[in-house]
């Protein structure tokens, strides 16, 4: 026997949902984009621009890089557990795990750019 359709007020719930996650993933897409930008004005022009050595602009720039492609795997594997919970009926909250590794990363990206700024001052 087939599955009877939704009522027109769940489905429209499931449309806003899948929107909604669909809303994240591209914050997550977005944010990664910023990243990308960061590493590169961090690790490319920043030196040229302060004449300063490179290297140390080089791996933090490698540092926003390695964020950028954090963000778009936990964003790709977030947006696959919220459309396999929204099939489901699940609950998936982000795990405080991911959230305590990107604060740790980004506070470890602002404390060396700041060492970095103070340094060239």
């Amino acid at each position: 026997m087939a599955p009877l359709p939704a009522k027109p007020s769940e489905l429209d719930q499931e449309r806003r949902t899948s929107m909604a996650a669909e809303r994240t993933w591209l914050a997550w897409w977005r944010t990664a984009l910023g990243a990308t930008a960061g590493a590169l004005a961090v690790g490319r022009v920043a030196p040229q621009a302060l004449h300063v050595a490179s290297w140390p602009y080089i791996v933090l720039g490698c540092g926003y890089a390695a964020l950028a492609v954090g963000l778009l795997l936990t964003g790709a594997k977030r947006q696959r557990d919220l459309e396999h919970a929204l099939r489901t009926g699940a609950h998936v909250p982000l795990r405080f795990s991911t959230v305590r590794a990107f604060t740790g990363g980004g506070i470890a990206l602002a404390l060396v750019t700041l060492v970095l700024v103070v340094a060239q001052a």
